[in-house]
């Protein structure tokens, strides 16, 4: 069976910036058979994320990343339509997910390794389940509740950097749903913040390219920061952990302006912002969703049951056919996209 798969083109290098040409989409052939326990798929939605960049170099820099191959098809989180089973547990029609679907039109998965999805408790959403129903979602309730240590009526400000991408827009209205009393994002332009406080309920939102954004959070949170979700790193971060309040929580997600740089994750933090955390007492570790795997399930639940519900508002950049993968991918890495970054293969 000939179909259509997008492989690694090229590095960008430890320092570079990726760019859509470090991707080629080509033809190959599937077996048309596939063999006891064995399905093929036939791939609708293919999610693209920040933490693919450190997959892009040949030391992903991490234990539980595998470095993606020169001319190999490219994976990641996936999902698609059984079109034919030989798994006892699942048939033609079921939709499928997975967190290392290949990058192609049409594949050949071992059925045990993929889980069967509810397309009800999204409300018919697929998608939703490579973002607020999926690993984002789970990364952003994990992440406020293991690391956050947010509680109802404590009266607590959190900060969100990022806070219009995939992960940021929802830990902003989970904070909120977990009790906190005041949320205030950062993201990259006039529009985002608009969204962030006018369609899902941040308190307020700072443009980090217009003014200046000390000033700005002083003004915002006067009563100092409790918890910081921490998506970005760099400046951004240094100068809200400088506003962070003594015994407060950093919930450090991700480092998207260190991702381009040959540096350790996480990137230590500069000796005077350093000190500042010490001496406040303000805890910084290391956060991995998949360390968390026990509470997944019900998890992911209580997010589609915040979905149904309407407390949980989705933002998904949607782009067209897998030729364009690579230009979904420069964009996200580049801020471009308001919440998930999908790719639709697939109708």
């Amino acid at each position: 069976m000939i179909i259509q798969r997008v492989v690694l083109n090229s590095r960008p290098g430890k320092n570079g910036v990726p760019v859509a040409e470090n991707f080629r989409l080509e033809q190959s052939t599937i077996a048309d058979t596939i063999q006891v326990g064995q399905v093929r798929v036939r791939t609708l939605y293919l999610s693209v994320d920040p933490y693919m960049r450190c997959r892009m170099n040949e030391d992903t820099g991490s234990d539980y990343l595998l470095p993606w191959q020169l001319s190999e098809v490219a994976d990641g989180g996936g999902i698609g339509v059984v079109e034919e089973s030989k798994h006892d547990n699942l048939a033609k029609g079921d939709f499928v997910t997975s967190f290392n679907w290949p990058w192609q039109t049409v594949a050949i998965l071992d059925g045990s390794l993929l889980q069967k999805l509810v397309p009800q408790l999204v409300n018919g959403r697929l998608s939703y389940f490579l973002g607020a129903a999926g690993i984002t979602g789970l990364t952003a309730l994990l992440g406020i509740r293991e690391k956050g240590h947010v509680a109802a009526g404590a009266n607590q400000t959190m900060v969100v950097s990022g806070a219009a991408g995939a992960c940021g827009s929802l830990a902003g209205q989970i904070g909120r749903l977990e009790g906190c009393s005041r949320v205030v994002g950062i993201a990259g332009t006039d529009e985002k913040c608009s969204i962030l406080v006018q369609e899902m309920g941040f308190d307020a939102a700072i443009n980090y390219k217009k003014g200046n954004v000390a000033e700005q959070l002083r003004e915002l949170c006067p009563g100092g920061v409790d918890v910081y979700f921490d998506n970005v790193g760099g400046d951004i971060s240094d100068t809200v952990i400088s506003q962070m309040n003594q015994n407060s929580h950093i919930i450090l997600c991700g480092q998207i302006s260190q991702y381009n740089k040959d540096v350790p994750y996480p990137p230590p933090l500069p000796p005077d912002i350093e000190k500042i955390q010490k001496e406040r007492n303000i805890t910084r570790e290391r956060f991995l969703v998949l360390n968390y795997m026990d509470k997944q399930e019900a998890s992911v639940l209580q997010l589609c049951q915040w979905i149904q519900e309407g407390k949980l508002k989705v933002r998904e950049t949607m782009v067209e056919g897998l030729a364009n993968i690579g230009d979904a991918f420069q964009s996200m890495m580049n801020g471009g996209n308001i919440g998930k970054q999908i790719v639709s293969v697939s109708k």
